[in-house]
């Protein structure tokens, strides 16, 4: 299994990723109905997922590697009362009980791994996730053009790090359908969309994944 490495905050200067993405706002509504309080937000980043969750009574646990990341997120939110509580670690081993998460959002994070990694960070999400809460994951799809840019490491059939740009020496787990329907077989499928993003002429594509236990 392949050392997680976190993000560097400190050179990421897109604005994207400190305001919460547009589908989030459907299942925050979608919780919200269900009457769900507890959330994690697994591999929060600078938190904009945190603050939005939590602005709308949630009980929110804000979880990442990255030690500056959290560090501005916290600076961030230091004068807001906010029902926040923000964890620094690897999501190999959650620090939470079994059974606590009503709901779970990882949002482009849990595929910064490998093949063994992936496979315990979905057994990590089962096992603090309550029996018929409901998970929101983000995996990148085999599509994308960057899984086989020559230029990347590979390091097993679904996984490449990445050796220039803001993600370098970040590993990063690629799927199909055929993958993600093996990684989440303990689960029930709500949901799963595949969906390509063109951002200055650039493809990106990813799963999306609406899971319940």
């Amino acid at each position: 299994m392949i050392k997680s490495k976190s993000w560097n905050w400190d050179i990421v200067t897109d604005d994207l990723w400190t305001i919460p993405s547009e589908d989030v706002y459907y299942y925050l509504q979608q919780w919200l109905k269900y009457g769900f309080k507890t959330f994690l937000d697994l591999g929060c980043g600078l938190g904009r997922h945190s603050v939005l969750f939590a602005k709308s009574g949630f009980e929110v646990h804000s979880f990442d590697l990255s030690e500056n990341g959290l560090e501005k997120f916290i600076e961030q939110i230091k004068n807001e009362k906010l029902n926040i509580c923000i964890k620094l670690g690897d999501m190999l081993s959650l620090p939470y009980e079994d059974n606590y998460f009503d709901c779970i959002l990882a949002y482009h994070s849990i595929y910064h791994t490998d093949s063994s990694g992936i496979k315990q960070v979905i057994s990590e999400i089962y096992r603090v996730l309550k029996k018929d809460g409901e998970a929101y994951l983000t995996f990148i799809s085999k599509n994308n053009p960057s899984y086989t840019l020559s230029s990347n490491k590979i390091i097993d059939e679904n996984t490449i790090i990445k050796t220039e740009g803001i993600e370098i020496n970040i590993p990063h787990y690629y799927v199909d359908i055929e993958d993600i329907k093996k990684l989440i077989s303990d689960f029930k499928i709500i949901k799963i969309r595949q969906i390509e993003d063109i951002c200055d002429g650039n493809s990106s594509w990813h799963y999306f994944v609406n899971i319940k236990k």
